[in-house]
């Protein structure tokens, strides 16, 4: 129990696996806010993706003041809650970057249906009764759509800088990351959280189409990362709905 909800293991404990996660999640950050302070713009980033974000890890390291787990723990608590809030920052209230920001493109209704589909999921498939518990199944499925906000908006836009690109990258392969890790744990530990490794799975397929294109364009040399069946233009003057 403790370990899950933590989140975030001791670094002595962890398997190369994990670590690996954890740095690819942690550069995903730093790519990101390098790419905002370094270009002064925010062209094809969603806030929308962050303030899902700032959600999943306020609500998952909510316990930050009231446990020690160990150093490495709580330093990679505060680097993702600080780093994601001050992303949101940036975005939206700190010129000259928010003057670069398009909300009527960036139009995903991310409280509107993420949110909900994270508490249905979280009654069906959690990780224990404890309120903690609930809390953090909660954080888990939240983080498996995350994404999908920027993934719209990609496909809005068309293609998106290489660097941009290689934000959602790292997402996506810190995830699979802690797939592999969590596979390795049922193999050799018979230790497996259904709630983790199936929200993981959901979430990296919905990595699948993007990285396919992804490394195609980088192997093209392109500066710039194309998606085809770019969203018509006409859908920016209304929010987005499911179908």
């Amino acid at each position: 129990y403790q370990r899950r909800v933590h989140g975030i293991g001791n670094i002595q404990e962890m398997n190369f696996l994990k670590l690996t996660a954890d740095m690819l999640h942690l550069a995903s950050i730093i790519i990101l806010l390098l790419k905002i302070r370094q270009s002064r713009n925010c062209i094809g980033i969603s806030a929308k993706t962050q303030e899902i974000y700032v959600i999943v890890f306020c609500l998952r390291y909510m316990d930050l003041f009231m446990y020690f787990v160990s150093t490495y723990n709580t330093l990679m608590k505060i680097a993702f809650i600080g780093g994601t809030i001050y992303t949101v920052y940036l975005i939206k209230y700190a010129k000259p970057y928010n003057t670069t920001y398009d909300p009527i493109k960036d139009s995903f209704e991310h409280y509107k249906y993420l949110l909900p589909l994270a508490a249905i999921l979280t009654l069906i498939i959690h990780s224990g009764t404890e309120v903690f518990e609930w809390i953090w199944s909660f954080s888990i499925w939240l983080e498996a759509f995350a994404i999908m906000p920027q993934l719209y908006l990609i496909r809005v836009l068309g293609e998106i800088e290489n660097i941009t690109s290689n934000y959602v990258g790292a997402l996506g392969l810190y995830r699979a990351f802690y797939i592999l890790a969590w596979l390795y744990s049922y193999f050799v530990n018979n230790e497996v959280c259904w709630t983790s490794l199936l929200a993981g799975l959901v979430q990296t397929l919905l990595y699948g189409d993007f990285f396919y294109y992804y490394i195609l364009n980088i192997n093209k040399g392109k500066m710039t990362v194309a998606l085809p069946l770019q969203l018509n233009v006409a859908t920016f003057n209304k929010p987005f709905h499911l179908p």
